[in-house]
């Protein structure tokens, strides 16, 4: 297809404290073959305790289509809103600051947009690391012990799914379902995706579409995270009043069970066997998941494998108890934001 005959793309990226990784993003974006008149980049910068926004106006002041706009909440969604609400391009383009994108990102977004005439379109998250932690994190995102073998975890997968990473899509796409809920601080991409599906559209996985995320690289960064998705997973769980999978079950039961065991253990001894046997089952199944991974995907050898059984466990613990934390705080999730709704009062953050 000639270059004037190309769509419009609006590039969206929801940018805060990203000094580590905004650059390395900025420029696979600079990269990119899809004409740069035919495209623009759109930042939509949190309030940042670091150089973030000094970073991206060095970039801004360079190229006249890169452009930085204020984000005063600092979310996701209300970044994601933004964006897609300053976009002239009839397609949006969803990236991440984590992450680093093949220099054809754009144009095979464009492209399985336009020949699968699907609503949402995006790649396999294949992770990838930088230090010792953070490429065990990174392997972890592959394991289906640990996030349970969603279908945008599987690197060569292609087909439909009910959630993609990060994600392509007309913007009347966007405006139809009602963008991004503002009032999820995370797991918005779920939400979107369920509401895709509830008006009928289809989301498409290509492995086609290629790129590497970064996942958090401290132990602390993670445990918030996974905690936040947790938590965060009973809000959708409650706003679309689906019933929680198993694997999103999982989690909280093993959390239930350290805990309860625990305690019920220090007082029968039939119990403390059962606990150190249920443990021990658990721990041989995760020392099954990471000791089986290929010699190339562990070049830091035994240390590597011994830090993803730690990660596995951390990961399952965060979610678990963000979990059960979810169900405390949004036990009456839907029915406060229909009444705050009624009311004409923000729904920005749960009510």
């Amino acid at each position: 297809m000639e270059s004037g005959k190309l769509p419009f793309v609006s590039v969206v990226i929801p940018v805060r404290n990203e000094h580590k990784y905004i650059r390395a993003c900025l420029e696979s974006i600079l990269r990119q073959d899809y004409p740069r008149d035919r495209h623009e980049v759109l930042l939509a910068v949190g309030p940042s305790e670091d150089d973030t926004e000094e970073i991206i106006r060095e970039y801004e002041g360079k190229y006249e289509y890169i452009h930085m706009l204020a984000n005063p909440r600092g979310t996701i969604s209300c970044g994601l809103n933004i964006g897609i609400k300053a976009a002239k391009g009839e397609y949006i383009v969803r990236m991440d600051a984590h992450s680093k994108f093949a220099e054809n990102y754009i144009s095979k977004c464009v492209e399985y947009l336009l020949k699968t005439g699907v609503e949402n379109v995006g790649g396999p998250m294949v992770a990838g690391g930088k230090g010792p932690f953070q490429k065990a994190v990174a392997l972890a995102y592959h394991s289906p012990f640990a996030l349970g073998g969603g279908r945008q975890h599987i690197k060569g997968y292609e087909g439909y799914s009910d959630t993609v990473f990060l994600g392509a899509f007309r913007k009347s796409t966007a405006e139809k379902v009602g963008l991004f809920d503002e009032a999820l601080i995370l797991n918005e991409d779920d939400d979107f995706n369920f509401r895709i599906s509830e008006a009928g559209g289809r989301v498409f996985i290509t492995s086609e579409i290629r790129s590497i995320y970064y996942p958090r690289d401290t132990y602390m960064g993670l445990i918030k995270q996974y905690f936040g998705y947790g938590f965060w997973k009973v809000a959708v769980i409650k706003k679309h009043h689906r019933p929680a999978r198993l694997s999103h079950l999982v989690p909280m039961m093993f959390v239930l069970f350290l805990v309860f065991g625990g305690l019920f253990s220090c007082f029968n001894k039939r119990i403390r066997k059962c606990y150190a046997g249920v443990f021990g089952l658990y721990a041989a199944l995760d020392a099954g998941a990471s000791f089986k991974l290929k010699a190339e995907d562990t070049p830091d050898g035994l240390m590597l494998r011994f830090r993803l059984m730690l990660i596995h466990f951390l990961l399952h613990v965060s979610y678990g108890c963000g979990f059960i934390a979810g169900i405390f705080r949004f036990r009456r999730f839907q029915g406060e934001r229909e009444k705050a709704c009624e009311r004409g009062q923000s729904v920005d953050k749960p009510v």
